[in-house]
């Protein structure tokens, strides 16, 4: 899945259509989780503040237990 940041905070970009600088994930808990640990989100975005992975965390505990 591609993500993008958007203001301070991490979202979905489901067509893969929103604007700015986007980065691939696996959507899996797993994946998301290490990438967490390495702070690799910013990295990726090239963005300095801290970003709000609450929303993208939420939906992939929901896609896995579903």
């Amino acid at each position: 899945m591609r993500i993008v940041a958007r203001e301070s905070e991490i979202v979905v970009d489901e067509t893969a259509t929103l604007p700015g600088r986007g980065a691939w994930l696996h959507p899996t808990v797993s994946c998301f989780q290490d990438a967490q640990r390495r702070r690799a989100f910013g990295r990726a975005l090239r963005v300095t503040s801290q970003l709000d992975a609450k929303q993208l965390e939420n939906r992939l505990t929901w896609l896995m237990d579903n």
